[in-house]
């Protein structure tokens, strides 16, 4: 079987001109990215907008990357970041128009999608997800669906321990009063 390069090794690659080494990487992260991407702001247009920007940002800076953290986390921390910016935008055409929201069909990205009731459950938890603030939806998004342990959160955040734990919470609670009155 063949080594897969480093991803390192990629990035020096793709630093001196490689296409297709940064294409490699991409390839590499692109469903973290999505997945991340998607917890976040749902299964809307900007979510491809959105992580096709984490890419391009991560393009255009792949020369100040030196690797103290490991790719996936450095991407994702960028996903992070301009999903917040996204709903800050979405905020304020919320603000200024009194748009209430649409409701958005949720791609199923689990397993046994095809089986009845879970891609209404997938839909479901989404949903209850975006009524989280987003400082709460990140946590939950890198804790419970990408599974981050809490220090890698923190650092992804760039938050305390401490605060990551009580917005856990705080998300685990709120979830539950909107799910509770859920039958699936």
């Amino acid at each position: 079987m063949e080594r897969k390069p480093e991803d390192l090794e990629l990035i020096n690659q793709a630093r001196k001109g490689d296409q297709q080494a940064f294409a490699g990487l991409v390839r590499r992260y692109e469903s973290l990215v999505a997945r991340t991407v998607i917890g976040m702001l749902g299964n809307v247009p900007e979510a491809d907008d959105v992580g096709q920007e984490v890419f391009i940002r991560f393009y255009h800076a792949m020369d100040k990357f030196r690797g103290d953290a490991a790719l996936g986390t450095y991407l994702v921390r960028i996903a992070i970041n301009l999903s917040l910016n996204e709903l800050k935008k979405r905020k304020k055409v919320v603000d200024i128009t009194g748009w209430q929201g649409t409701d958005y069909q949720v791609e199923d990205m689990m397993a046994g999608e095809d089986e009845p009731g879970k891609a209404d459950a997938h839909e479901t938890v989404h949903k209850a997800l975006e009524t989280l603030e987003p400082k709460f939806r990140s946590v939950v998004v890198l804790r419970m669906i990408e599974g981050y342990d809490t220090k890698e959160t923190a650092e992804i955040l760039e938050i305390p321990l401490g605060t990551v734990l009580s917005r856990l919470t705080r998300a685990q609670k709120q979830l539950r009063k909107v799910l509770d009155n859920v039958t699936f």
